[in-house]
């Protein structure tokens, strides 16, 4: 009992100490997503042949010295549990047409999200679950502007093909392969580590530590600031030599396909895994980190179809060498 009274005393001090330098990272990384986010712009007006080819990010990719500043200050929580490709930015004036057929038959689930360009902010989507047509291709009508594509394959097959896009009914980009092992650069990705990219994330495990006393949107904004509108999110900080206990009910493990990655404090992923029992049990992580764990709405085997049903969480000794998180439906 002493012990976890000197553990948790220890721990507030911490807290104080960081906080100014917690508050260094945050402007710090504000800052670089705004240079970072204008020279990848640039980037991207002067080398148009890019603009009309899908990047899929894999190792190949991130070999490209501004890869990495765009993805760890665009989208820095890494799903790990999808193959994922972007397009774009590209000019519309009426429609966009995504062939969805090759997106059907590579992957049991998937997500294309159409963004504004250069804000990036999310105008519309195709989901798997959701469509209800057997057509071949879907057709998005938009405002004229400037769009880039996110697309998101999670359950893939061995065959992957990227889906033909088409733009005011001119094809856009074609079909394109990619190898089903594509993702295997995430378990060195760690090794990237360095300390620009644990300035720029120092201040996140602050935030989740004093989230009790923040405005939950303040948080989830910085934690979350491209998040797919399909998948419902639950995350949280681990201290040192913490593990994680997810305990789900069977109706939630029934209804959910649950994904678990966790992070190293420069939000570089350490380890990641799909959850399938009621109860999970993560390793003792080695130094102070975050976690989130991403849910999807399983489709109903007899119409396909998806219902988000809502559901609750609790975390409970925060403190303690095992937390305890408590995901369910509430009946």
């Amino acid at each position: 009992m002493k012990s976890d009274r000197k553990i948790i005393t220890n721990n507030r001090f911490s807290l104080i100490g960081e906080i100014p330098l917690a508050i260094l990272s945050f402007f710090f990384y504000k800052a670089m997503k705004f240079i970072v986010g204008n020279l990848y712009t640039f980037y991207l007006t002067l080398d148009r042949k890019k603009t009309s080819q899908w990047r899929v990010l894999s190792a190949e990719n991130l070999k490209s010295p501004l890869s990495l500043p765009v993805l760890m200050t665009k989208g820095p929580r890494w799903n790990t549990h999808a193959i994922i490709g972007t397009l774009g930015p590209f000019s519309v004036k009426e429609t966009i047409a995504i062939d969805t057929e090759s997106a059907k038959n590579s992957a049991g689930s998937w997500i294309a999200v159409i963004y504004s360009f250069p804000g990036y902010q999310t105008i519309a989507s195709l989901e798997s679950d959701r469509l209800t047509s057997q057509n071949k291709w879907e057709t998005l009508k938009l405002k004229p502007g400037k769009y880039s594509i996110g697309l998101r394959y999670y359950q893939w097959r061995d065959r992957v093909n990227l889906p033909a896009v088409t733009i005011d009914g001119v094809e856009f980009v074609s079909s394109c392969p990619v190898p089903s092992d594509i993702n295997n650069f995430y378990s060195d990705l760690i090794k990237r580590k360095n300390w620009f990219y644990s300035a720029l994330h120092y201040y996140i495990f602050t935030i989740l530590r004093l989230r009790k006393y923040l405005p939950e949107s303040f948080v989830r904004n910085e934690y979350l600031p491209v998040g797919a509108p399909d998948t419902q999110f639950v995350y949280g900080h681990l201290m040192r030599g913490q593990s994680l206990q997810i305990e789900s009910g069977s109706s939630l493990v029934k209804n959910y396909n649950i994904y678990l990655t966790l992070y190293d404090r420069s939000s570089l992923p350490l380890f990641w895994s799909k959850i399938e029992s009621e109860k999970f049990l993560t390793q003792p992580i080695e130094n102070n980190g975050f976690y989130l764990i991403r849910l999807r709405s399983k489709p109903n085997l007899e119409d396909n179809s998806v219902i988000s049903l809502p559901f609750e969480s609790q975390l409970n000794e925060e403190e303690n060498a095992v937390q305890r998180l408590q995901i369910f439906l509430p009946y």
